[in-house]
């Protein structure tokens, strides 16, 4: 098996065996949410193109302040919009300014009361700070991505797994003007503990075109409910890679429902 066969098979692993909304569920028409993440991700280190640590030149630190907003359009189409401001340092640069923006739509392929089936397609503008984690700030244009998530809900629970417990995964392309265009695996296991409370253990992966950069980093999170908002707390660490950062930081989130 390949490298990306490895990688591939690896995430849903994960996924599987370990105890942000899934983006396989749409939501509903006239429904949506709004979700603003703060991340702060640190690095000493890095993986190399052998993918060995190696001590960074010097330490390097990303700040981002994140916007996710979607919206039911129909039962089946809802529109998404991404955006972001980023700040950061390393050994070669500081910088502040607006990240990648993206729009798109994602179609409800099929659902039923556990299972769900979508497909999104979204265009993305280049900003100033780091259009990719791998690249200096302001490199890359513009970008499509084409991606396919399906996920599965249990809403009774079955030995150590707690009922409501949601599992899903999704495989995307990215075509991009100005960076190698990349292929990404994602997977989130979710289990909402009680009436207010759920975690979350997320996987996000993926592989330049040429095989030169790649990058597997594991979240674990909780999130809280009041009434229609939502508080998220968690952490991200870079546990694998290629020419990529070993970075490691906070994650902290607020989602409002409406």
């Amino acid at each position: 098996m390949n490298r990306a066969g490895r990688l591939l098979v690896g995430l849903t692993l994960a996924a599987v065996a370990t105890p942000a909304a899934a983006g396989a569920w749409n939501q509903p028409k006239g429904k949506g949410q709004v979700i603003v993440k703060f991340e702060q991700m640190t690095a000493k280190r890095g993986f190399d193109p052998d993918g060995v640590l190696a001590d960074l030149p010097a330490a390097r630190r990303d700040t981002v302040f994140g916007t996710f907003a979607e919206y039911g359009l129909t039962d089946r189409l809802t529109v998404r919009f991404k955006g972001d401001w980023q700040s950061g340092e390393d050994a070669f640069v500081e910088f502040e300014g607006r990240g990648p923006i993206e729009l798109g739509i994602s179609w409800q392929v099929w659902r039923d009361d556990n299972t769900a089936v979508g497909l999104y397609a979204g265009y993305a503008a280049g900003g100033e700070g780091r259009n990719a984690g791998y690249a200096a700030p302001g490199q890359g244009d513009h970008d499509w991505e084409m991606r396919a998530s399906v996920g599965r809900s249990f809403q009774t629970g079955w030995g150590p797994v707690p009922p409501r417990t949601f599992v899903e995964l999704e495989v995307a392309r990215r075509l991009r003007q100005g960076l190698p265009d990349e292929t990404r695996v994602d997977a989130t296991v979710g289990a909402h503990l009680g009436d207010d409370w759920m975690v979350l253990t997320q996987a996000f992966g993926g592989e330049t075109e040429d095989g030169a950069t790649r990058w597997l980093s594991m979240e674990a999170s909780v999130v809280r409910d009041f009434g229609d908002w939502s508080v998220q707390a968690g952490w991200r660490q870079t546990v694998a890679g290629r020419e990529t950062p070993q970075a490691s930081g906070p994650v902290i989130g607020i989602w409002r429902r409406f």
